[in-house]
């Protein structure tokens, strides 16, 4: 059973693993404009599979930050991935032992969990196993073929490549935005904010890594506030519930 939820889990985990590929050219092209060398990008992918929280990390290294600051930006960027580890922990069996649970943890990624959580029944951990150990790689070595084609490649061609990443960016977002209206007004706050902590001079006694964070938290925690799940889920309900006394 175990060798052929793994088999499963692989063949599922390729195109995945194809998207990290590609997406992940942009990672290494990053990377080198940081001073990476290509070894340390590979252990940044192997370790760290977050376009989002190495892409931040990037700026955080160029400007010398602190480890302390660095740790923090990439604990509120991913801070998405306990919320997703919870979700996941409740399709597995609770006798699972540990360790199963540590190198699931590792491998939650919004794919990975994805093509994880919507398996029927529980979750067997050999399936996640499977997809880790094609994604993975894929992302590790696209970001070796990011960083590799920077000596090879025209310029003109990498500042396009460089763009390709904001480009992977709009495309998690949009189809997120045109299902929850709500998602679009908070978009464009976090543009503005960015944009405004970027060019005004007033910011500039936070450290790249504190503007991140600062942003993250608080955009987070207004949307958390003025847009609450449960309110949203309560009037759904209320329609139901109002009628429901009726049958009889």
């Amino acid at each position: 059973m175990n060798s052929r939820m793994y088999r499963k889990g692989m063949k599922d985990g390729i195109p995945v693993a194809l998207g990290y590929f590609v997406v992940s050219i942009t990672i290494g092209i990053a990377a080198r404009g940081a001073g990476l060398s290509w070894l340390q990008a590979a252990v940044m992918s192997f370790t760290n599979n977050t376009s989002a929280g190495q892409f931040a990390s990037f700026a955080l290294i160029a400007s010398s930050a602190p480890y302390a600051e660095m740790a923090l930006s990439q604990a509120v960027i991913n801070l998405r991935y306990c919320l997703m580890s919870c979700a996941l922990s409740q399709k597995l069996d609770a006798d699972l032992p540990f360790y199963h649970r540590f190198f699931l943890a590792f491998g939650v990624t919004d794919e990975i969990f994805g093509l994880s959580v919507t398996q029927k029944g529980r979750l067997n951990p050999w399936y996640t196993y499977g997809i880790m150990s094609v994604a993975v790689p894929g992302w590790s070595l696209g970001t070796i073929t990011g960083i590799l084609s920077t000596g090879v490649l025209p310029q003109t061609f990498l500042n396009a490549m460089n763009m390709a990443l904001y480009g992977m960016f709009i495309a998690v977002f949009m189809p997120a935005a045109r299902e929850n209206r709500l998602l679009r007004p908070i978009l464009a706050v976090s543009m503005a904010g960015s944009a405004a902590f970027h060019l005004l001079p007033q910011f500039d006694f936070l450290s790249s890594g504190m503007k991140i964070i600062v942003l993250t938290l608080t955009i987070s925690l207004g949307a958390a506030v003025l847009f609450p799940i449960e309110e949203a889920a309560e009037k759904e309900e209320k329609p139901e519930a109002e009628t429901g006394g009726s049958r009889v």
